[in-house]
């Protein structure tokens, strides 16, 4: 860590310096033009031979602090702050391929991953194939001569599947090509891929980063060399820049990212056992459950378990729908990581790009749930969740009952 704090926590605070003589919360420097002393210098700066911003639309000093900080977070290189988690998506993807190319992708990956491959993806000239990354044979059976890198979720969005990064990467070293890894669900407080063998990292900064639900951001970490190609030719180019007042709210919510993650984590551990109990349950999704199939990588590869619990309930679309218009407190929205608990139908909502018979194959079915676990007491969440499941009319699942 920086400053030489042995403490994850204590660095998420205080960051890399200590301003002793300065403001103790991060100025916002919103500026979108920056002056130089002459005309040498401003051609310094255009050209790169002098560190600095000449343009808002290539960072600001507010967004640089929280970079920098990103990067210590992740263990890499460099990091680029980005408009939204789908720019850092897109952003990391388009470094690595161009027309012609071909990218492997986790099969059960977040919706919008899967929409901007298969809509703008493609008129990039883009192939792509959705893999079981669980399989490493199916891993190598999907190798083209122009795959140019590998993409995974772990924990995937929505099935929470965790795949086994170190193995991943011995793929990707032997092939010469980057192993790209979404670190959203799990944020560097539970897991550090780059530390497991990932190139690079992407999160939509957008959830637990910030945490309180008002901020859309993402970022890209890895080497500094790469990191800069994306800021001079990507981010700049696409006008995907992250403003400083957005910067500002995210270092403010990784102070308490510790403490957050935390109690995510515990809350989530109690609502997964009590979800996998209840009768009107058809399964379960979380990695900290036994059952879970990869229960033994995860507790390999992260240090909590998360706070997002996905779950099938018995009947359906209908069972789903009855039990989510009977939540009183807990809201239906489509984000996660912040305070309040967020509940979401993937099927009809974050993966209705998808088409049904490629959804229903993945495994997301019209009764699958995605919790997000706020930070209210859990005994609440708890007795929410049991209100609404009262809901869901015996007719609807008792076929379905042994």
């Amino acid at each position: 860590m920086g400053n030489g704090f042995k403490s994850m926590d204590s660095f998420l605070i205080h960051g890399i310096k200590n301003r002793k003589n300065g403001a103790v919360v991060q100025p916002i420097v919103p500026a979108v033009a920056y002056a130089f002393p002459d005309h040498d210098s401003a051609i310094a700066s255009v050209s790169g031979k002098q560190e600095g911003f000449y343009y808002g639309r290539y960072g600001n000093d507010t967004l640089k602090v929280l970079e920098e900080k990103i990067a210590v977070l992740e263990n890499g290189e460099a990091a680029l702050g980005v408009s939204s988690g789908m720019a850092a998506i897109s952003t990391a993807l388009l470094a690595f391929l161009q027309n012609g190319d071909h990218v492997i992708v986790t099969k059960d990956v977040y919706g919008g991953t899967y929409k901007f491959l298969t809509t703008l993806g493609v008129r990039f000239g883009i192939s792509y194939s959705f893999v079981d990354c669980t399989n490493l044979s199916s891993i190598w059976d999907a190798i083209q001569p122009n795959t140019k890198a590998i993409y995974i979720e772990t924990p995937s969005n929505p099935l929470l599947t965790v795949l086994d990064i170190c193995s991943i990467s011995n793929i990707t070293k032997e092939l010469n090509i980057p192993l790209i890894v979404d670190n959203t669900f799990m944020s560097p407080y539970l897991q550090k891929p780059i530390d497991l063998g990932a190139d690079v990292v992407v999160h939509s900064a957008t959830k637990y980063l910030n945490g309180h639900g008002d901020v859309l951001a993402g970022f890209v970490v890895g080497k500094e060399e790469t990191i800069h190609f994306m800021r001079k030719n990507i981010m700049g180019d696409l006008g995907q820049v992250l403003s400083a007042w957005d910067a500002f709210l995210i270092l403010r919510g990784l102070k308490t990212l510790g403490l957050r993650m935390k109690q995510h984590c515990l809350a989530a551990e109690q609502i997964a056992s009590f979800l996998e109990k209840h009768n009107v349950i058809e399964k379960v999704y979380y990695p900290g459950l036994n059952s879970h199939p990869q229960f033994n990588i995860a507790r390999k590869n992260m240090k909590g378990m998360g706070g997002i619990v996905s779950f099938e309930v018995k009947g359906g679309f209908q069972a789903a729908q009855s039990f989510l218009n009977a939540l009183k407190f807990i809201m239906i929205s489509f984000s996660l990581g912040d305070p309040e608990t967020l509940i979401q139908h993937p099927a009809t909502m974050t993966h209705s790009s998808m088409p049904e018979e490629e959804r229903l194959a993945l495994g997301i079915t019209d009764g699958l749930v995605r919790l997000s676990i706020g930070l209210e007491d859990v005994n609440d969440i708890i007795q929410d969740l049991e209100q609404a499941l009262q809901h869901i009319k015996e007719e609807e699942f008792k076929w379905l009952i042994v």
